[in-house]
């Protein structure tokens, strides 16, 4: 009950937006996007993976570990409980892993996919019988700059966007006549906690260990040079509340200069810059 005091009383709330849930949202891009939302007048509800004080800036939290079926059912149970339905839903959630694509098991590999893209699958599964019920409902799934170009040394991390891109795009065509639509926000590189949700390879190979620190310290000092996060959360409301969505959406400058060049450039001309940026013999 307070936190619906509170909300009516939120005086940036211009209007009633509906009920939201961010996965990831204890940090970074998660957080910043979980306030913006409620500042645009959202009921915002976020999930982490470890207990966290009941609410954070106005913001609902609830545990869920996007990798577990049943952690997944409890907490959209618990939205519509509190809150009767979901407008929203923001896939957020999600872990990077550096190294060359030789270097991890393939139990690492499966752990990354499990996160990034079955994550995604698990939650879009869990609400889209509530959004065909309203027969409204809007999903955004956080892709990257990665899901549309070779990343070396971030292989793996790559193809769990590919796929995410892939898989969001084929599903929108599938819900767009029940009143759902399914968008993608691509970020480029952004200003969060380096070390926070990095993994490293678990079987480094030294044939790549020169190459590989520097393609760690590029990134580094990349993501030093960053967008902000709220950038990103700039691009999400816009994702959320455009009455006819785009595909996709690019966050920040970077992202949007990729799109281009991958969309616009001969292939052999993206290769050899690819290359250059990386540090890479030509």
């Amino acid at each position: 009950m307070m936190f619906h005091h509170k909300m009516k009383a939120e005086p940036m709330s211009k209007k009633k937006r509906g009920v939201a849930l961010v996965t990831g949202a204890s940090s970074g891009i998660g957080l910043v996007t979980a306030q913006a939302l409620r500042r645009d007048g959202y009921l915002v509800f976020g999930t982490s993976r470890k207990p966290m004080a009941d609410t954070v800036d106005g913001v609902t939290m609830l545990i869920c570990d996007v990798t577990d079926d049943a952690s997944v059912k409890n907490a959209v149970d618990e939205v519509l409980r509190r809150a009767g339905r979901i407008d929203l839903l923001v896939n957020n959630a999600g872990v990077g892993l550096l190294g060359g694509a030789e270097e991890s098991t393939t139990e690492q590999a499966k752990a990354l996919f499990d996160v990034n893209v079955f994550g995604i699958i698990r939650m879009t599964n869990a609400v889209l019988p509530v959004m065909r019920g309203q027969q409204k409902g809007r999903i955004v799934n956080l892709s990257s700059i990665l899901g549309l170009i070779p990343a070396p040394f971030n292989g793996l991390y790559a193809s769990t966007k590919h796929a995410v891109e892939g898989y969001s795009e084929s599903l929108d065509h599938e819900v767009r006549t029940q009143g759902i639509r399914v968008v993608l926000v691509e970020p480029g590189l952004t200003r969060t906690a380096f070390e926070e949700n990095l993994t490293r390879a678990d079987r480094p190979l030294s044939v790549y260990d020169k190459v590989r620190a520097g393609a760690e310290q590029l990134m580094r000092e990349a993501v030093a040079k960053g967008d902000a996060p709220e950038v990103v959360a700039e691009a999400v409301l816009k994702a959320a509340n455009a009455t006819l969505p785009k595909r996709r959406y690019t966050a920040g400058k970077m992202a949007g200069q990729v799109r281009f060049i991958r969309r616009f450039l001969p292939e052999t001309i993206v290769d050899k810059n690819l290359r250059k940026f990386n540090g890479l013999p030509a």
